[in-house]
């Protein structure tokens, strides 16, 4: 059984026909069958080596007759990196990393990463909302589920560079790698465990980490080395030298000419400077984030608002659709963004902007995952964003012909890294844990993020 029809089990909304925002803690059961297939289920071998793109993009998923293309990912253990030799050598198009990343280090984190013994009821590790295969996102849910089929409000952003950004979370409520794990592993929508003392404790009882720990820190296992490990490895997820850098960073016009920088990319890049796309993804001279690190308003969420909290349809299976007679979501649903953080009236639906490198493997788009393809995403800005008055005055409807709007996709696809396939294979590198369930059990569940 694949990803995609396990997922069709429980209620869905077709991601290709919005409104695309659920409560996907409904999805509990079927889900929990998913993930098994997605993670390796025995006799489900996907064919070939590592890679991205195993993700099922429903095509079709509105008729009876639709066929998933999901693929299970492969059983076989990956072919682990030097991450940390890799990520400490500039790329093309990036800027040098400041930290001097370890391996023993970095190891440490890509095991922890991958252990389902991180959170409380041992079934969930930070690798499946940020599946390797899937971007380090999850291209199948437009938000993540957490414990106990519990629904997360936004998409799960991709960690691709994840080392260069100045502020991390949709809002920016966290500015460290290592202060930011703990949102994840406290939020009961996420792992749910009920304090930073049980998480510490549960690894604290398996002998092959307090040894790795204690070999790296004098301190051994504690709240601030469990984050610097976890912390090591997602920056050690550097992805640079896309098709674009190799053309835009050349030295020589030779080099140039060998980047394989198409012609329609060239002109979708050019739509894209044009346009003023780059004030807020930005582009420097000797590198490009293609991010501002700032929060705007695009209109997305006065649409989630618009939405409300009951659909006029719910697709149950390919084909099949229901009228809701309850509400799909709850008010723990509202979402004001910055304003959150900053507790300025202003900043509501306000959103940190994403980097658009690798950003062709990291569908659905926005906060809350309610654009599903590229071509989409193009669209909705053609159109003029989404429409609330408050929205960021850049965002305005744009006169582009389908050739230019063709063209910039094609640009935003020449954005994806030489590595990526290698990032999954080393990804796959770990050993997962022992996912049997502990006699711990939290009495008093945290609040969800």
């Amino acid at each position: 059984m694949h990803y995609a029809y396990a997922m069709s089990v429980a209620l869905s909304i077709n991601k290709q026909h919005p409104p695309a925002s659920i409560n996907w803690g409904l999805l509990s059961g079927a889900y929990g069958l998913a993930m098994t297939v997605l993670l390796g289920a025995p006799g489900t071998l996907a064919e070939g080596t590592h890679r991205v793109g195993l993700a099922d993009d429903r095509d079709g998923y509105e008729s009876v007759s639709y066929a998933t293309n999901s693929e299970a990912i492969l059983e076989h253990m990956g072919t682990r990196l030097p991450l940390a030799e890799l990520a400490n050598t500039p790329q093309a198009g990036l800027p040098e990393l400041v930290a001097n990343l370890q391996a023993a280090e970095v190891d440490l984190g890509r095991n922890l990463f991958f252990d389902r013994r991180l959170s409380a009821n041992a079934n969930l590790s930070c690798g499946m909302c940020h599946v390797p295969e899937q971007g380090f996102t999850q291209n199948e849910l437009a938000t993540p589920v957490g414990d106990e089929g519990r629904g997360g409000r936004r998409n799960a952003p991709s960690l691709y560079n994840v080392a260069f950004q100045s502020s991390l979370f949709w809002d920016g409520r966290e500015a460290s790698l290592e202060a930011q794990v703990w949102s994840p592993l406290l939020a009961r929508n996420e792992m749910a465990n009920p304090s930073r003392e049980a998480v510490i404790q549960r690894l604290r009882r398996i002998p092959d980490y307090t040894t790795a720990f204690d070999a790296l820190y004098d301190e051994g296992i504690t709240e601030q080395t469990l984050g610097q490990a976890l912390a090591a490895y997602q920056r050690a997820l550097i992805s640079g030298n896309s098709v674009f850098d190799r053309w835009f960073f050349a030295v020589t016009q030779s080099e140039q000419s060998r980047s394989g920088f198409s012609p329609e990319a060239e002109l979708g890049f050019e739509v894209f400077m044009a346009q003023g796309c780059e004030s807020c993804h930005a582009i420097n001279p000797r590198s490009a984030l293609f991010t501002d690190g700032a929060f705007h308003n695009t209109g997305t969420g006065y649409l989630r608002v618009q939405r409300g909290l009951r659909p006029p349809k719910v697709q149950v299976a390919p084909g099949v659709f229901v009228v809701p007679s309850v509400d799909v979501e709850t008010e723990t649903f509202t979402d004001d963004g910055r304003a959150e953080v900053s507790s300025n009236i202003e900043d509501q639906w306000r959103y940190r902007t994403p980097s658009l490198r690798n950003v062709a493997l990291t569908a659905p788009y926005m906060h809350d995952g309610s654009i599903p393809t590229l071509e989409a995403v193009v669209n909705f800005y053609v159109k003029g964003g989404g429409g609330d008055a408050r929205q960021d005055p850049r965002i305005r409807p744009l006169a582009l012909t389908q050739a230019q709007q063709t063209a910039l996709v094609a640009f935003l696809e020449s954005l994806t890294a030489d590595n990526v396939d290698a990032l999954v294979a080393d990804a796959r590198s770990a050993r997962i844990g022992d996912t049997l369930r502990h006699d711990y059990r939290p009495r008093n569940p945290p609040p969800e993020s």
